[in-house]
Order: C-alpha cells, then structure tokens, then sequence
C-alpha cells in the first residue's frame, strides 16, 4: 500500500514538474517565436539542457508537448464554438472566427508550431536543432482534420458513404483554414471579418442543404 502511495506521488509530481517546464517553454515561446532554443527553455525554468532532455527526450518530444497543449485548447474551443446556440451559419462563422483568432492573439506560438526554425540552437547539426516542419505540423493538422471529420459524422447527415464524406471535409476545412490564416497572418490583406465571412461563404453550398442527424435536442453543426 505503501509503495502505491508512494508511486502515486512521484507520478502526480513528476506531472506537476513537467506541467511548470511546458509553462516556462510557452513564455520563451511567446517572447521568441520559432528562434526559442532548448538552451533558452532550461535558463527559463531554472534548470540545465539535460535535465530537460530527461523529462521529454529532445526538441522534437518538448515541441509534441507543446503541440499537444495548444492543439487540445484550440479543438475545445472549436467544439465551444460548435456547440452554441446558434444558427448552422452562424456557428461556422464562430468556428472559423475562433480558430482564426486563436493563431491573432498568439502568432508567436502558431509560427513555433507550423513554421520551426533551423539551427536555433547551437552553430554545428546535431539531432536537437530546429525541426522538420513536415514531420512535425503534418500530425498536428491531421489530428485537427480527423477530430473536425468526428464532428461532421456525428452531426451532419451526408447520405451514402457520411462518414467518408465527413473525414474529406474535416481534413479539407482544416487545409482550408490553415492556407488561408497562415496567408492572412502574414500578409493582412482584409479584416478578419471579412476572411471568415468569405471562408463560409465557399464552405456554405452542400453544407446549407445537408440536415442535421438526430442529437436528442443537441446542436447540429
């Protein structure tokens, strides 16, 4: 019993540890976009590179925290946005609203995420520099795809081969929206407003005539 308490609070802070070396990444993320370093993370936290290494591997596992964290609080605000009590086109311009937002308020981070630098780190390769931008934001915008694609299946009735159909559109939204917010973000060439009102606008035709599967009184999509 004792030894099951005693596991127990090693594994609860070694949580809690890893939890407070995600935090220090995201405020050197915040602060140095796709140039933070694993050198600049440990100073951040208060500890060595090795010590950082022991709790996520390299820069590649402390990069798929990172994703993981931010991914989660996106999807659920998407989820959020889905579910309110809305109109169908309200709640996609909310969605799309929310996501693209989301990459406004912290465009540090979203270009961490999608756009890692090479060579951050130290001036000779070695295995913990930079990242393979495929490699690692491919999964992340699959993993948006497919949970968008679980979203349509479950709501929107599409007939024959539904659940098909939803996985291509959740993975086609999600290109969608990454193309055109990654082209936003940079460039700024209209308001948001307009991008999410134009983004439904070219989502809207089969999606306007599909019904909404029966979810006991829940929201469609």
């Amino acid at each position: 019993m004792e030894t099951a308490r005693s596991s127990e609070r090693q594994r609860t802070a070694a949580e809690s540890r890893r939890r407070e070396l995600l935090e220090a990444a995201d405020r050197v993320v915040l602060r140095d976009g796709p140039q933070a370093s694993m050198n600049a993370i440990a100073a951040e936290a208060g500890i060595t590179k090795p010590i950082l290494y022991r709790h996520f591997g390299d820069k590649g596992g402390l990069y798929r925290a990172l994703a993981k964290r931010h991914t989660d609080a996106l999807l659920g605000a998407l989820r959020a946005a889905l579910d309110a009590p809305a109109e169908r086109r309200a709640r996609v311009e909310a969605t799309l609203d929310t996501y693209l937002a989301a990459i406004e308020a912290r465009p540090q981070v979203y270009r961490f995420l999608m756009h890692p630098s090479d060579g951050a780190d130290d001036a000779a390769p070695s295995p913990e520099q930079g990242f393979d931008v495929g490699r690692h934001s491919a999964p992340l915008l699959r993993r948006l795809g497919e949970e968008l694609g679980e979203v349509i299946a479950e709501r929107v009735d599409l007939g024959p081969d539904s659940e098909q159909m939803a996985r291509i559109w959740g993975h086609g939204i999600v290109g969608m929206m990454h193309a055109a917010g990654d082209w936003w973000l940079g460039d700024r060439p209209c308001s948001r407003e307009r991008l999410v009102s134009s983004l439904a606008d070219l989502l809207w035709g089969r999606l306007a005539e599909a019904g909404d599967r029966d979810l006991r009184g829940g929201p469609g999509f």
